[in-house]
């Protein structure tokens, strides 16, 4: 088996701790029981190098041999394919797994994006922008509230498409964006209730922490 390494930054803000996206892909990684390392790069000074793994300068990317992948949603399902634990192998399982998790990254957290940004700086009322990004989510959490009122899972079993999904809606509930979502936030109680989440989220906010008391050693 051909060595991964996921890499992210070295230390980032209070704000995102938890939120950044390689959690994405320890989540992945510990469903799958596939082993694998965590490598760093600079938050603050973005080398050549790592424009050459991330064309905008950002995290995570995975190298996996001599392969390297960036964008999570790119990531979780290249590990998909190497996985039952992420991707069903009934064609039709696996045929609502591929399109929930595309719907996760073009649908919903194409909303639940910038209406969480406009939350995080203060906007979230009384502004025209504010009106419009909230009517956008709001109409995409009324559309996917019945989904996961039908079903405990995207495709049946628990797969790639769960872990994109119930994290673009686990932003949104950060905010208390689905308070009037009962389905949507069980759905997000019970994926994040998981074991692989758990260390997943656990393991990130540790490597932050590592970092701050580096940072705070005497030189």
């Amino acid at each position: 088996m051909a060595d991964l390494t996921l890499t992210t930054f070295d230390w980032v803000p209070e704000m995102p701790r938890g939120f950044v996206r390689d959690l994405r892909v320890r989540w992945a990684l510990e469903e799958a029981r596939l082993p694998y390392r965590v490598a760093s790069v600079p938050f603050r000074d973005r080398s050549a190098e790592h424009f050459a793994h991330q064309p905008f300068g950002q995290v995570p990317w995975l190298t996996d041999g001599d392969v390297s992948i960036f964008e999570s949603g790119a990531i979780v399902l290249h590990l998909g394919e190497r996985s039952d634990a992420l991707l069903p192998t009934d064609p039709r399982q696996r045929s609502e797994a591929l399109k929930w998790l595309f719907a996760a990254l073009n649908s919903v957290e194409m909303a639940s994006l910038p209406w969480s940004l406009l939350v995080f700086s203060g906007e979230s009322g009384g502004t025209s922008a504010w009106t419009r990004f909230d009517g956008f989510l709001q109409s995409r959490l009324r559309h996917i509230e019945p989904v996961l009122a039908g079903r405990k899972w995207l495709a049946g079993p628990f797969s790639v498409a769960d872990i994109l999904m119930a994290d673009v809606l686990r932003l949104v509930d950060r905010f208390d964006g689905l308070a009037e979502y009962p389905a949507c936030r069980d759905y997000v109680a019970r994926a994040t209730a998981r074991p692989a989440f758990a260390k997943a989220h656990a393991d990130q906010m540790a490597h932050f922490a590592a970092a701050d008391r580096a940072a705070a050693l005497p030189t």
